[in-house]
Parts: C-alpha cells; structure tokens; sequence
C-alpha cells in the first residue's frame, strides 16, 4: 500500500527526510496573502510561499524546510469579529495592544471589546488619543482619560508635532505589540512618527465623512530604534468579541477595577441582578458611571446571547 502523502500548512510536500538539517527557525514580519516574509534567527530575510487561508499571522514563530513552513506553537494570540461574524487573527506572540483612538466618531464599545479581548488574551492593553494638536480633541483626551485611568494606560499624542511621543516610546521598550484602530485614527502616522525610517504611506481625510483613507493594507511588524516592536494593521470598524465567556467579561471590563477590595458575594457574579454585587454596589454610589455599567450590560447581552447559541448548536449534534 502506497504510504499517504502528507501535506503541510501550506499543501507542499514536505522534502525529504534528508533535507532536515536545512530547516530554518525565524519568525513572521510581513503577511502579504499568497507569501509571507521571515526573518530567521541568523538575521537575514526571506519570502516564503503560503496559501491565502493558511492561518499564518505576523508575530508567528516559524521553522521552514525547503518550501514546507511550520508554524511553532504561539505564547499568545489575538483574534476578533468583524460584523459579519467572521474570525481574524490580529497578531501572534504579543504581549501589549495598543488601541488607537482621534477625535472622530468612534464605534460604540470599540475600545472596552478590544480591552476585554487583550486582557483574555493575556496581553496588556492601553490608550493612544492620537492628533492631540486637534482643537477637537480636548473633550475626547478629557472623557476618555476619565474613563480609563487607573483601568490601563492613557497616552495623549501627536503624530504631527510629535508630543507625547516619549512616554510612548519608553513605555514600548522590551515589548512586542500591535496597534488597532478604526480607518483613519492616523496609525500609519504614528508608526511613522515612533519609526521614521519605514515610511508607511499616510492617507488624506475625507473631509465629508471625516474618515482617513485605508492605507495599511499588509500587516507588517516593525522595529522600532528606541526598542520594542509594533505591528501596524489594517483599519477596521469592529472589534468583536471571540470566545469570551460572561464570566471572563465580568472580570476584564474596564472600569470595574474600582472594586478594589469589596468583591462580589459569588465568585462568579456577572454584576447583573445578584445579591452581594459590588459593582452594582458601586453604580449606585456614583463611582462606576451608569452609562459604563449599561455599556457592559449591552456587551454582556451579546455573550449571553452567543453562549446560548453555541449550546444549541452543541444540543444538535
């Protein structure tokens, strides 16, 4: 009998035993669809062939053989859902997310889903509030800085005039991350800005509908001279939850910090109706603020309702 064929990641035959020795151990800096850029240990470069699905993501640690690339186990991962329900793989193997915000109209729950997505994710979040040179952006740094300090970090910037810039960078050493943000918060710029030499291409605003133009459309890992590492990623409109339970929602909500050392009655509150809450202890004190707690109660909704959903699929087996 014919000894079946095995196929790798990318459907190419793996060489021959013999080619062993020639495999090479490096990690992903740039997936471009059909191929993906490599910088090996040794420090030289490479483009390696893949399939459009493969499920490579930039941050991927990788060993490659001729031409079979194996992806090696990830330490983290982070994922998120586009309004179509749709699954995306943002990044491999980092450890900070930066979520990049300017003064223009934001989607409702955009930051709290990617701060409950890193922090699942074992990675910690923080603010940029980008275009701070903006007259318009005084209430934005002002709200938002209300919001979630003491939650994560809060950087005020400028990609333009480069203020704030420092704290950033001194923040970025020794780290591995990536920056999401909805078209036209100016990511491009601000990886520009913190890493002069890549010289990312900068879209212009629509001035109608007040959004940039989609620029980035590879994701590229870049290092930056002060050190530290940051992936630029596409714009995108949603930051949906993946795999999140209530319970992991009810523990990572930024805000609910506040609690401090009164905790919940029950281990596994999900700060709805249950006896003992703390955190509705505290909405009804005025320290969480009634529009934070309804916003997590509407996010809350959305997991319950894909739980339920996930049990009946589960049910039909």
């Amino acid at each position: 009998m014919k000894k079946e064929r095995q196929k790798s990641r990318t459907g190419i035959k793996p060489p021959d035993p013999s080619s062993a020795t020639l495999a090479r151990e490096g990690m992903i800096i740039a997936h471009r669809g059909v191929a993906v850029d490599v910088v090996w240990d040794d420090g030289q470069r490479g483009v390696v062939r893949v399939k459009r699905r493969s499920g490579h993501v930039v941050g991927d640690r990788v060993k490659v053989a001729g031409e079979v690339l194996e992806q090696l186990p990830r330490q983290t991962e982070l994922r998120r859902r586009d309004a179509h329900g749709g699954i995306h793989l943002v990044g491999a193997n980092l450890d900070v997310l930066g979520v990049v915000v300017a003064p223009m109209p934001l989607p409702p729950g955009f930051i709290d889903r990617a701060i409950v997505s890193a922090r699942a994710a074992d990675l910690q979040p923080f603010i940029i509030i980008n275009k701070c040179d903006l007259a318009a952006s005084a209430e934005l740094v002002r709200s938002l800085s209300a919001t979630y300090t003491g939650a994560v970090p809060v950087f005020s910037v400028s990609a333009a005039t480069g203020s704030g810039l420092s704290p950033l960078r001194e923040f970025l050493k020794g780290h591995r991350g990536a920056f999401v943000g909805t078209t036209g918060v100016g990511k491009s710029s601000l990886l520009n800005a913190l890493c002069p030499e890549i010289d990312l291409k900068v879209g212009e605003i629509n001035v109608e509908k007040d959004r940039g133009r989609h620029t980035t459309t590879v994701s590229t890992l870049h290092s930056l001279s002060t050190g530290g590492e940051l992936i630029d990623t596409p714009g995108f409109q949603d930051f949906g939850l993946v795999d999140i339970s209530a319970q992991e929602l009810a523990v990572y909500f930024p805000g609910f910090e506040k609690t401090g050392e009164h905790s919940c009655r029950f281990r596994d509150c999900r700060h709805r109706t249950e006896p003992g809450c703390a955190v509705v202890g505290l909405v009804a004190k005025g320290e969480v603020q009634a529009e934070r707690y309804e916003t997590y109660l509407e996010i809350l909704n959305e997991v319950e309702a894909g739980e339920a959903e996930s049990r009946r699929r589960e049910w039909k087996k």
